[in-house]
């Protein structure tokens, strides 16, 4: 492996300029160290879907109830939503590189115990539940640590485009990895798949060293930031950014409005939309008479247009919380034209467009939950936010199937997706006449921008 050059050095010699100009979506991977991050990544992410492709599989064969498999996805589930707060406020509080790498380490040793136990036949269902529990309880520390770590690795101005690259590496993650799954149970057997996710971690933790951070996680609120904040924005980042307890994190995250009306998109549009796999799934084996195969070209739709809006996503530079819900609203109207439609093949079509609002939709959320805070916030935030996802993530498949259940799948879909762009629709109007009547101060009405002044600007002005 070759080293990264020292700080010292990687910042007295410029980057190149990115190919295609400053909206490259792979302007990112012209820094070293986001080169060998996104191969971790990728390779990462191969592991870990070979791991969940067949972790279903194991607990069928261990219990034969497929109960049993949705208990164990909300055991590993359930620590993010119980101390999601806590592991972002040990990320604040603790070196990000040792923190990423050390995480890593202990997923890898979870994974090999699995495997040891799988070819061992010492693996029965409490101790599965109970390495869930311990799967779910390291992500709320590992989640944080590694979003923020990948991202101080390029300037601020890159971050969109290190999201869309991850966003890459992970479906290409999960293809690989669900292809390799099969290939490997069917000739090393199940034990196999959990210890080829167990050296994934390990290579991950191994390259952490060797990377070089363009911006310290010690870095000022100002140096990192895109502009002096304004009175109000000023006030909330000294609300949180004094106070490292978890109490701190959830006060500014309350009282900040952008990230507030993240949390309400998410929620929404997790509630009543989104969720294809479910609604789809029944739409086509339903009402159009499809077969359990037809929905593999619909998925396929799906993961194309996923990578597509990966590619358009990584190519914001300072996305705002208006691109957000204007995608959502998007999402929700296609959404409601997918409940009618006419053929499968309708639907095929269909159902690109909707993943690249998605998935653009998600990396401009991302850039935004990783950029707006201060630096000393940022994992307390993520913890937050992962907390959040979690609780509307287990109460989304129920509510789903209750809409059809009641409406049936056309039905559900379409209700589903009028409910979210009318509560889009309803919170940009609020948002409007807040606006009008001057309750809200310019700076807050301003976009994100991670930063304005490049460093050659820097360079000149000191």
């Amino acid at each position: 492996m070759s080293r990264v050059p020292s700080p010292r050095r990687a910042s007295a010699r410029p980057a190149a300029p990115a190919a295609g100009g400053d909206r490259a979506p792979w302007r990112s991977l012209r820094h070293r160290s986001m080169r060998w991050w996104a191969a971790a990544h990728l390779v990462s992410n191969i592991g870990t879907w070979m791991q969940l492709t067949v972790q279903n599989l194991l607990v069928l064969q261990i219990t034969g109830s497929p109960a049993a498999a949705g208990l164990s996805l909300s055991a590993q589930a359930a620590p993010g939503l119980l101390v999601g707060l806590l592991g972002g406020a040990a990320v604040d509080r603790l070196p990000r590189k040792a923190t990423a790498a050390l995480a890593q380490v202990a997923l890898g040793l979870v994974a090999l115990t699995t495997a040891l136990l799988v070819a061992t036949d010492g693996l029965s269902l409490p101790v599965l539940l109970g390495l869930a529990v311990v799967t779910g309880l390291i992500a709320t520390i590992d989640g944080p640590a590694c979003a923020l770590l990948g991202n101080d690795l390029v300037p601020a101005e890159d971050v969109p485009s290190a999201i869309g690259v991850g966003s890459l590496a992970h479906s290409g993650g999960r293809l690989a990895g669900a292809a390799l799954a099969g290939v490997t149970v069917a000739t090393l057997g199940t034990a196999a798949a959990y210890a080829a996710n167990a050296v994934s971690f390990f290579f991950v933790a191994a390259v952490i060293p060797f990377l070089t951070l363009t911006r310290p996680q010690e870095a000022a609120p100002a140096a990192d930031g895109a502009r002096a904040p304004g009175p109000r924005a000023a006030a909330e980042e000294e609300d949180g950014a004094e106070d490292t307890s978890v109490r701190g994190g959830l006060v500014f995250f309350a009282r900040r409005p952008r990230l507030v009306a993240l949390a309400g998109l998410n929620a929404v549009s997790a509630l009543f939309g989104r969720n294809y796999s479910l609604t789809l799934a029944v739409l086509v084996t339903g009402p159009l008479a499809g077969s359990t195969g037809s929905f593999g070209a619909v998925s396929t739709a799906l993961a194309v247009g996923g990578i597509v809006g990966a590619v358009l996503g990584a190519r914001l530079r300072a996305p705002r919380v208006r691109l957000v819900a204007l995608l959502t609203a998007a999402g929700a109207l296609l959404q409601v034209v997918a409940g009618a439609s006419p053929s499968l093949a309708f639907l095929v079509v269909l159902a690109l467009p909707m993943a690249v609002a998605e998935s653009v939709s998600d990396t401009a959320q991302n850039t935004l939950l990783q950029t707006d805070p201060p630096p000393r916030m940022r994992g307390r935030v993520l913890g937050a936010w992962n907390s959040v996802r979690t609780l509307w993530g287990l109460a989304a498949p129920p509510v789903l199937g209750l809409l059809m259940e009641l409406l049936g799948a056309r039905g559900a879909l379409v209700t589903g997706g009028v409910v979210v762009a009318a509560a889009v629709t309803g919170g940009w109007l609020v948002h409007g006449r807040r606006a009008a009547a001057g309750l809200r101060p310019v700076a807050e009405t301003e976009p994100v921008r991670p930063v304005v002044l490049t460093r050659p600007a820097l360079e000149s002005a000191a």
